[in-house]
């Protein structure tokens, strides 16, 4: 019987919080296809220690971080298999599909040249709505770093965009 309550929590959990985990994983790769494996995988692997995650406070702010070590892993797995290829061939100018308008476009490409840290304190701060505490226990890093981490990865995304882009992402559009 326990073994159905634990199942039944996991299931639960995985219908709470499998959206957030794949858009954060979206947000934080750039790669909407990968997004998904990325947070199924995360969602393996909380389960594999689902026995004693059950019982933790903050089972969210666990897999928000497993997302996040996936998508950094995927990073520079692709940053490697990039400079493997650009020494063969020269790279042209990558094809965008889809309905994106072009700040989004804009916004993901920025993003995209952040370092991982302020990436990731950036996107859980401003696309996940995540706390500065909430965040700081996904990335497993200080209340403080996040603080400095997601204020100079705006500066850098203000450096990028321009001033009025930026000020749009911080307050969700309620500028308008």
């Amino acid at each position: 019987m326990l073994a159905d309550d634990a199942s039944a929590e996991f299931h639960d959990f995985f219908e709470r919080h499998y959206a957030e985990l794949a858009r954060l994983a979206h947000l934080l790769t750039g790669e909407k296809d990968a997004a998904d494996d990325l947070a199924a995988d995360a969602l393996v692997a909380l389960w594999q220690r689902w026995d004693r995650l059950r019982a933790a406070q903050h089972p969210v702010a666990y897999a928000r971080g497993v997302v996040a070590n996936l998508a950094r892993e995927r990073i520079r797995s692709s940053v490697r298999e990039r400079r493997r290829v650009a020494l063969f061939w020269s790279l042209g100018a990558e094809h965008v599909n889809g309905p994106d308008v072009a700040v989004v476009q804009d916004v993901r490409a920025a993003l995209t040249r952040l370092p991982f840290r302020k990436r990731a304190c950036v996107v859980m701060r401003h696309a996940l709505d995540l706390s500065e505490k909430d965040t700081a226990a996904a990335l497993g890093i200080s209340v403080g770093t996040v603080k400095s981490q997601t204020s100079k990865g705006m500066a850098e995304l203000e450096r990028l965009l321009g001033a009025d882009t930026v000020g749009e992402l911080a307050t969700g559009g309620r500028n308008r």
